[in-house]
C-alpha cells in the first residue's frame, strides 16, 4: 500500500428538497443534506461544498448547527433522517473537518425536523436541541460539550397524533430560566409548551401550556425571536408561524398579564382588523412556566399580524435582526422575516415605524409564469427553504433542481445582488464523459437532467489559491422527461446520450455557451474559428409541448421575448391553432437574450436552467427498449478536422432479439447493419478500444464479447472472442487499457472487467506486429496468440461496479520498454474506491505475458463514497487552456478521476502519482 497525495478538486451534490434539511451557523458554514449526505459549503467561498459527510442510510431530512461559545473550538452539528437515527458531528474550528461522534437511535419514525436553543443553559452550557419524527413525538435532547455526549431529557406525545414538521426553541427571560417551545405539523394548531430550569437542574420537563389556533392548513415553519434587542430589557418574544394556507401569523409573548401588555403601533393596525372579526384566533392565551419564580412566571400569548403575499404554500418564515436596514434606534438593525414560498419567491418583512403595518421590502426569485399551477394541484416548483447568514447580509434558498440561489445585500447600491451559489444531481448520477479536448466533464442523472462542469480559469477571487481553479456546473445542456442512463462525447462540441426511452439524443453545442465556455475556462485553443463557425445555433430552448431541444437565435436585450418565442399560436393565419403549432411555441421567459450569457463568472441558476441548453441534432433509433449503455468510438490520430466516428448502443433486453449491439455512424447518422449478436440479455457496458480496433461488450449474462474491426464487413465489426463464464455472477463493467508503447515488436492488449462475483479480472492477448512466418504446425500457436487470457483476477470485498483505466500509461517499468505499468481505477457497491498500478509485460522467454500489480494506492476512507459507485472516468491528459502541461516536474504524474455516485454526488480527485 503506497502513501499518494490526493487532493480533491471538486464536489458536487443536489440539495434535498425538505425544508428543515440546511442550516447556517455562525462559523460561516452552511449545511445541507444530499440524499443520505450532509453537506458543508461557505459560500463565501468560490470553492464550493468542500465536505461531504456520510454516515447516514437513508434521506437527510434535518440539519441544525448547535450553538457554539467563543472559547470552544468544535461547533456541534445534529442531523437526522429517513433512517430514524440522529447523528452528533463536531467541526473542527482550525480545519473545518468534521467527524461524528455520537449516533442516537430513539425515534421509531422518519425525523423531520430539529430545533436547538440558541444560548447554552445552566453552569454547564448545555445544549438543549429537540427533534420531532414521523411517529408523533417530540424528543428533548441535551449535549454535554466536555464529553460531547448526548442524552435524552424528555419524550413528547403530540396531540391528536399529527406529525410534528416545525418546532422552535427559545428562552422567555435574559437569563435562560424559562424556556418555551413551540411544536406544529400536519394539522393546523400550534402547540405551546414550557420548562423552566432555575434549579441547574440536568433534568427538566416541558408541560403543556397552549394551543394557537388560527391556520387553515399544515404548518411548516416556526421560528421565535427578541424583539427588542439584549440592550433593551423587559422584551417580548415573536413567534413567526408559517403554514400551507398561504399566510404568515406573528404571535407575541409577553410577560405579565394581558392588562398590562403594552399597545403598540404594530398591535393597533395589525390586530385591529382582525379584532373586527373575534373569534378563537384573537384569543389571549395564558401561560405560566411550571417551578420558576411565582412573581415572573406567568405570560401571555396574543395573535399580532397577520401577513399576505404569497400565493402559494409558505415553506419557512425565519428572523433576523438584519443591519440592511437600520432604522431602529439601537442601531442594531431592524427586525426582518424572511420568507420561501412555492410561488418562486422569497420575501423580506418588515413592520413600518409609523403604522406598525408589516409590508414586503424585498422580493426576491422568479415571478410565477403558469398561474394556477401549484403545489396543491402538483407542481413542484418554489423554494423549499430560505436561511439568513449569520451577519444577516446575505439570504440564500433551495430551489426544486437541488440548486442553491444566494443573494448579497450591495450596501453602495441598498440593493440585494444575486451571486454564486452550487448545485447537483439529486439522484443518482448514472453516467459521466469527459470532453474529447478535457476541457469539462458531462455528466447525465437519474434526476433527468445532464449537467456540464469545468474549471474557472478567470476567478477574481482574491482568497483564492490562484494555483487551484475552481469547479463549477457551466451549462445544462439536456433537461429531460426521462430519466437518464448513459452518455459519451462525440467531439470537443457534442455528444450523444441515452435515457428510459428507445432512442438515443445527439446534442451540439450552441454559440452563445461556446463563447461562455471559452471565456470563464481560458481554453482559447479549446476551438478554431472553423469549428465555432460550424455549430448550428445560438441557443436553444424547449418547446412547450416538446422533449427536443429546438435551436434558436439570440434576440437583442430590448426585443419582445413574446413575439420571439411564437407568441401567435395560429401562425398568423387567423385560424384554429393546430398542433404543430403548438408544439413549435417556445416558452418566453427562457428566450436567450445576447447580454444573458456574456457573463464573467459562472451562470446562475435560473440561468443555467434556461440558457446553456444544447440543440438536439440527431435522433437515433432502432431499439426496442430503454437504452442501457452506449459507447462512442474515439478520434484517430491521423484525422481531426472531419470525421465519421461510430457509436455502439444497447438496451434493456430480454431475449435474443433485443440484446443485441446497434451500430450508428456520424456521417449520415445511418446505422451499420447488422447488429452485432452475442449476448443472451441486457449488456451492461461497452467500451472501443483506444485505436478503435476492437469493441467490448458485457452484460447480465455473465460473458464477455469482443469484437474485432472488419473493413469488409457491413456492419463495421465481427465477432473476435466469445467467453460465456468470463465471470461466475453478472458482469457490471470493463475497460480497455491504453495501447502499450513497445520498443519491441510484440505488444499486448489489456482490459479489465468487473462483476457481482467481487472480481476484478485482468485479460491479455499477445499480439505479433512482425511479419506472419509460415510454418507448418504454427496455426495452433497463432490461434491461440488472438485470444484473450486470464492475466489476474482480483477479489474485493464487495460486488464490484465500475472501473477505468488512464489514457495513457504510468512510466514504464523497464529499461527495454517491454513492461509497462497501466493506471486502473475501481468501485464497488459499496462507495469504496481503489486505484491500482498494474504491471503488464510483454515478450517473455516463454511467449506468454505477465500480468501483476505493481503498486497499490492508499485511498482514505472518507474519500469513499456511501452508496455505489455508478462510474469512474479518468481525465485525459490534454494540454489545459491557460496552463503549462509541460512533461517536466511532478505536474506530469498528477491524474483527475472522476466518480458518479449513486447518492448524487459527483466528485473529482487528483491524485499525485
Amino acid at each position: 500500500m503506497t502513501e499518494t497525495a490526493i487532493d480533491t478538486r471538486y464536489l458536487s451534490a443536489g440539495a434535498n428538497r425538505y425544508a428543515a434539511a440546511a442550516d447556517w451557523g455562525r462559523n460561516g458554514l452552511v449545511a445541507f443534506g444530499a440524499d443520505i449526505n450532509v453537506c458543508l459549503w461557505n459560500p463565501s467561498n468560490t470553492v464550493g461544498i468542500s465536505q461531504i459527510l456520510s454516515g447516514h442510510t437513508a434521506h437527510v431530512r434535518a440539519v441544525k448547527f448547535l450553538p457554539r461559545l467563543q472559547d470552544e473550538k468544535p461547533t456541534y452539528l445534529v442531523s437526522g433522517g429517513d433512517d430514524q437515527s440522529l447523528r452528533v458531528w463536531a467541526v473542527d474550528g482550525e480545519t473545518g473537518v468534521a467527524t461524528c461522534v455520537q449516533i442516537i437511535q430513539e425515534h421509531t419514525a422518519p425525523i423531520n425536523y430539529l430545533a436547538a436553543l440558541k444560548i447554552p443553559v445552566g453552569s454547564t452550557k448545555r445544549r438543549i436541541f429537540v427533534s420531532g419524527a414521523a411517529d408523533s413525538t417530540v424528543e428533548v435532547w441535551s449535549l454535554d460539550v466536555s464529553s460531547g455526549q448526548v442524552t435524552l431529557l424528555q419524550t413528547i406525545k403530540t396531540a391528536k397524533k399529527y406529525f410534528p414538521l416545525a418546532l422552535a426553541l427559545s428562552p422567555l427571560n435574559d437569563e435562560g430560566t424559562a424556556l418555551i417551545l413551540a411544536i406544529a405539523g400536519t394539522t393546523n394548531i400550534i402547540q405551546i409548551l414550557t420548562a423552566s430550569t432555575a434549579d441547574d437542574n440536568t433534568q427538566f420537563e416541558f408541560t403543556p401550556q397552549a394551543t394557537l389556533p388560527g391556520h387553515e392548513n399544515w404548518i411548516r415553519s416556526l421560528d421565535f425571536i427578541r424583539e427588542k434587542p439584549k440592550s433593551e430589557a423587559e422584551s417580548d418574544v415573536l413567534l413567526a408561524s408559517a403554514s400551507q394556507d398561504k399566510y404568515i401569523r406573528i404571535w407575541r409573548i409577553h410577560q405579565g398579564s394581558a392588562l398590562s401588555m403594552p399597545t403598540s403601533a404594530a398591535s393597533d393596525a395589525s390586530a385591529a382588523a382582525a379584532a373586527l372579526t373575534p373569534g378563537p384566533a384573537n384569543k389571549i392565551h395564558k401561560i405560566k412556566v411550571e417551578g420558576a419564580d411565582p412573581a415572573t412566571n406567568k405570560y401571555c400569548i396574543m395573535f399580532e399580524a397577520l401577513l399576505l403575499g404569497h400565493e402559494d404554500w409558505i415553506y419557512t418564515a425565519r428572523w433576523c435582526r438584519s443591519p440592511t436596514s437600520t432604522t431602529s434606534d439601537s442601531g442594531e438593525g431592524t427586525l426582518q422575516l424572511l420568507s420561501a414560498s412555492a410561488d418562486n419567491s422569497l420575501s423580506i418583512w418588515e413592520s413600518d415605524p409609523e403604522s406598525g403595518i408589516w409590508i414586503t421590502v424585498a422580493r426576491l426569485g422568479e415571478v410565477s409564469r403558469e398561474k394556477g399551477a401549484t403545489t396543491a394541484t402538483g407542481s413542484i416548483g418554489g423554494f423549499w427553504t430560505g436561511m439568513w447568514s449569520p451577519t444577516g447580509t446575505t439570504v440564500i434558498t433551495l430551489g426544486r433542481t437541488g440548486s442553491w440561489r444566494r443573494w448579497d445585500w450591495d450596501s453602495d447600491d441598498q440593493a440585494w445582488k444575486q451571486n454564486l451559489a452550487v448545485s447537483g444531481h439529486t439522484r443518482a448520477v448514472t453516467g459521466i464523459s469527459w470532453s474529447r479536448n478535457g476541457v469539462y466533464l458531462l455528466s447525465t442523472s437519474s434526476d433527468q437532467t445532464t449537467r456540464l462542469h469545468a474549471e474557472w480559469a478567470t476567478n477574481p477571487s482574491p482568497s483564492q489559491n490562484t494555483s487551484k481553479r475552481t469547479w463549477h456546473e457551466m451549462a445544462r445542456p439536456q433537461i429531460h422527461g426521462y430519466d437518464l442512463n448513459c452518455i459519451d462525447s462525440l467531439s470537443s462540441t457534442s455528444f450523444v446520450s441515452g435515457a428510459d426511452e428507445k432512442l438515443m439524443r445527439v446534442f451540439t453545442e450552441p454559440k452563445a455557451v461556446a463563447r461562455m465556455l471559452n471565456r470563464l475556462t481560458g481554453s482559447s485553443s479549446a476551438l478554431s474559428s472553423s469549428e465555432f463557425d460550424s455549430l448550428p445555433a445560438d441557443a436553444a430552448n424547449i418547446p412547450v409541448l416538446g422533449l427536443s431541444n429546438k435551436a434558436i437565435d439570440v434576440i437583442d436585450d430590448d426585443a419582445d421575448a413574446s413575439a420571439a418565442a411564437g407568441g401567435n399560436p395560429d401562425g398568423g393565419r387567423g385560424g384554429d391553432v393546430t398542433m404543430q403549432d403548438r408544439e413549435n411555441m417556445l416558452d418566453p421567459a427562457s428566450m436567450v437574450r445576447k447580454s444573458a450569457l456574456e457573463i464573467d463568472h459562472p451562470p446562475f441558476e435560473e440561468s443555467l436552467s434556461r440558457h446553456t441548453l444544447w440543440p438536439e441534432v440527431e435522433k437515433l433509433y432502432g431499439h426496442g427498449y430503454e437504452i442501457s449503455c452506449l459507447a462512442v468510438s474515439h478520434p484517430s490520430e491521423e484525422k481531426r478536422e472531419k470525421e465519421t466516428h461510430l457509436i455502439a448502443s444497447a438496451c434493456r433486453a430480454a431475449s435474443l432479439n433485443h440484446a443485441v449491439i446497434r451500430l450508428f455512424e456520424t456521417d449520415k447518422w445511418t446505422e451499420l447493419r447488422p447488429p452485432l449478436k452475442a449476448h443472451t440479455s441486457t449488456i451492461h457496458r461497452l467500451r472501443f478500444s483506444s485505436d478503435n480496433t476492437y469493441l467490448l461488450s458485457v452484460g447480465k449474462d455473465r460473458q464477455w464479447a469482443v469484437f474485432q474491426r472488419d473493413p469488409e464487413s457491413s456492419a463495421g465489426y465481427t465477432l473476435l472472442q466469445l467467453n460465456p463464464k468470463g465471470h461466475s455472477r453478472m458482469i457490471l463493467d470493463c475497460a480497455w487499457a491504453p495501447k502499450s508503447k513497445t520498443s519491441s515488436s510484440e505488444g499486448v492488449d489489456v482490459f479489465a472487467t468487473a462483476g457481482r462475483d467481487k472480481a476484478v479480472k485482468i485479460w491479455v492477448r499477445r499480439r505479433n506486429t512482425s511479419p506472419k512466418q509460415e510454418k507448418e504446425g504454427e496455426g495452433e500457436t497463432e490461434k491461440k496468440e488472438q485470444e484473450f487470457t486470464l492475466g489476474l483476477s482480483l477479489t474485493e470485498d464487495q460486488p464490484v461496479t465500475a472501473l477505468d483505466f488512464a489514457s495513457e500509461p504510468l512510466t514504464s517499468s523497464s529499461e527495454d520498454g517491454s513492461a509497462q505499468n497501466f493506471l486502473l481505477a475501481v468501485g464497488t457497491e459499496s462507495g469504496k474506491l481503489s486505484v491500482l498500478a498494474i504491471k503488464v509485460t510483454s515478450g517473455s522467454a516463454d511467449g506468454s505475458s505477465g500480468v501483476s500489480v505493481a503498486e497499490t494506492y492508499k485511498v482514505e476512507e472518507q474519500l469513499w463514497l456511501p452508496k455505489a459507485v455508478m462510474q469512474l472516468a479518468w481525465r485525459p491528459r490534454v494540454r489545459k487552456g491557460g496552463e503549462d502541461d509541460s512533461d517536466e516536474g511532478e505536474k506530469k504524474q498528477a491524474r483527475e478521476l472522476a466518480i458518479a455516485g449513486e447518492d448524487g454526488s459527483l466528485r473529482i480527485y487528483e491524485f499525485s502519482l
